[in-house]
């Protein structure tokens, strides 16, 4: 047996939860997401907290891609600078069931000509 193992302590039996903290951190309650539909790619948030924000590049439109890359602070004031209020704080297990409700499909992309409705 190694002491020196950092796993030495795990028990065997844990069950992993996926609401663990992570990098020692504590336990957040909420989460940020961008309503895509809503968005006009301003890029404020990007600037702002560029951790967590990006712009997809096809759409033209935010995205959050990482929870914990900016701290809350941070995160407040780049939702703060969101000229349409499309970056919200919801509960972590809304995000699933909002990121389904987006179609992206019908997005309109900015800068880019029209695309052809599919229906």
């Amino acid at each position: 047996m190694d002491l020196n193992d950092p796993f030495i302590h795990v028990e065997e039996d844990s069950e992993i939860t996926g609401f663990e903290p992570v990098l020692g951190g504590q336990l957040a309650e909420k989460a940020v997401w961008v309503d895509e539909a809503r968005c006009i790619g301003c890029k404020y948030c990007v600037h702002v907290a560029s951790n967590t924000f990006t712009v997809d590049e096809f759409h033209g439109r935010s995205r959050a891609i990482r929870q914990d890359g900016d701290s809350v602070d941070v995160i407040q004031e780049a939702i703060d600078t969101c000229p349409v209020d499309c970056i919200l704080w919801v509960k972590f297990e809304e995000l699933d069931d909002l990121e389904d409700s987006l179609d992206r499909d019908m997005f309109q992309t900015f800068g880019k000509p029209p695309r052809m409705n599919k229906h």
